[in-house]
């Protein structure tokens, strides 16, 4: 019995340090499905620029604008898996509620060089803020943050650090050491972070007006998720409860979605 007992925590210790080296493997999923764009705006009639930013610690990133018909930009920053070509559709969505939108891959995506950390995607966010607020000369009043799942720490942590005209965090999570502990209860995970993606605490420090989106149905990020981040907000607040996946809610609930969101942009 002392020597199962033996090998059986030989074997957690060894899927303990397994898990704390690999981590950034297991949450930048930058080749699932892979890193080769599969399509541009032009599939669904946008216009669009190429674009390729260079970070303060020599990075080349990739980006599209696709101009709308509004002097307002989405700064949109994508989840963990895949890159923009699959965020088309959600392109479509926000420059159909008259807004251009600006979308980034992070490093180690898509067509951008370099290899992805939490405090290499947020310089890749300073890049693209940097890019509208200067090249493009943008207002930061005309800017609205938005990030989708781990995106939503990105967009938050610009928020945070600047003015924006809001902040949209939608799929969340409050960061990555708790949403981690829940995934494996069975793991210190807590412990062996060492990423926070800390979005709730951005959250809190940012006074734009935010909009939290969310489901009920989200089957990798609990709702509760967004209802913490919501509740640490200090500024004007509301909240968007839609259905569906984690990755399709915004499909499935089109309309509510689109409701939702034009209802917010018109406060602003």
């Amino acid at each position: 019995m002392l020597k199962v007992l033996l090998v059986l925590g030989c074997a957690y210790i060894v899927l303990v340090g397994f898990v704390y080296l690999n981590q950034a493997g297991m949450l930048y999923l930058r080749d699932l499905p892979g890193r080769t764009l599969e399509a541009t705006p032009d599939v669904l009639n946008l216009d669009y620029e190429d674009v390729v930013l260079e970070t303060s610690d020599g990075m080349s990133i990739h980006g599209w604008f696709v101009p709308g018909p509004s002097s307002r930009v989405l700064l949109y920053f994508h989840g963990n898996a895949g890159n923009i070509s699959h965020r088309l559709h959600s392109i479509r969505q926000f420059n159909e509620l008259g807004l251009s939108v600006f979308i980034i891959d992070y490093r180690g995506y898509g067509k951008s060089s370099g290899s992805p950390s939490e405090d290499g995607l947020y310089l890749d966010a300073e890049a693209a803020w940097n890019y509208l607020t200067g090249e493009r000369n943008v207002a930061a009043e005309r800017i609205i943050a938005f990030g989708r799942s781990l995106g939503g720490s990105v967009a938050a942590r610009i928020a945070a650090r600047h003015t924006p005209a809001a902040l949209i965090v939608e799929s969340s999570f409050t960061s990555v050491p708790e949403i981690a502990q829940e995934v494996y209860p069975w793991l210190p995970a807590r412990l062996l972070s060492r990423f926070k993606h800390a979005t709730r605490e951005y959250v809190a420090q940012s006074v734009a007006p935010l909009l939290v989106v969310h489901s009920r149905d989200d089957e990798i990020i609990p709702f509760h998720h967004g209802e913490s981040i919501f509740e640490a907000a200090r500024g004007p607040k509301s909240f968007l409860e839609i259905r569906g996946g984690h990755n399709d809610a915004h499909v499935t609930s089109a309309q509510r979605y689109r409701d939702g969101l034009r209802e917010f942009l018109d406060t602003l």
